[in-house]
C-alpha cells in the first residue's frame, strides 16, 4: 500500500541560523528512506517574508517546486528569479540558498534523489545546534 502524506497537517520544525536572524524557515520530511519511501526523500517547507534557507549544499541532487509565493534561487554564479509553478534541479553539492523576496509566505516541495542524504550549512542551525542536517533515517 502506497502510504498517503496529507502535507498540510505535517509538524513543521522551526529552523533559524544562530548568527544570521534572516535565516528562517519552517520544514517537514514528508517522505524518506523508510518511511513512505525507498529510493528518494522529499520536504516540504515555507520560508517566511524576508527569510532565507542559508547558505547550504546538499549531498544528493534536489529538485524543488515553488507552491506559492516569490524568491531568488542564490548559487555563486549569481540569482535567479523564483515564483509559484518554478521548478529546478540542483546537482549535488552545489552550494546554494532561497530568499524569499515577496510579501507572502514562500512555499515550496523539495525532492531528493536518495533515501537518506545530508545538507551542510555555513552556519550553525538552530535547533539542533549544527551546520548538518538531513533526513530523520540517516544515523541508522
Amino acid at each position: 500500500m502506497v502510504p498517503i502524506v496529507a502535507a498540510d497537517t505535517l509538524a513543521r520544525a522551526h529552523v533559524h541560523g544562530a548568527t544570521d536572524p534572516s535565516v528562517n524557515w519552517l520544514g517537514a520530511f514528508a517522505t524518506c528512506g523508510g518511511h513512505g519511501a525507498s529510493q528518494s526523500s522529499t520536504i516540504v517547507y515555507e520560508i517566511p517574508s524576508g527569510g532565507r534557507l542559508g547558505w547550504h549544499t546538499d549531498a544528493t541532487e534536489e529538485t524543488q517546486y515553488i507552491l506559492a509565493g516569490t524568491g531568488e534561487l542564490l548559487m555563486e554564479d549569481g540569482s535567479r528569479a523564483i515564483g509559484a509553478g518554478s521548478v529546478f534541479a540542483l546537482p549535488p553539492n552545489v552550494r546554494h540558498d532561497i530568499v524569499n523576496t515577496g510579501s507572502e509566505t514562500l512555499h515550496a516541495v523539495a525532492f531528493f534523489a536518495a533515501a537518506m542524504f545530508t545538507q551542510t550549512f555555513d552556519q550553525v542551525m538552530l535547533p539542533p545546534d549544527t551546520h548538518v542536517l538531513g533526513t530523520p533515517n540517516r544515523n541508522g
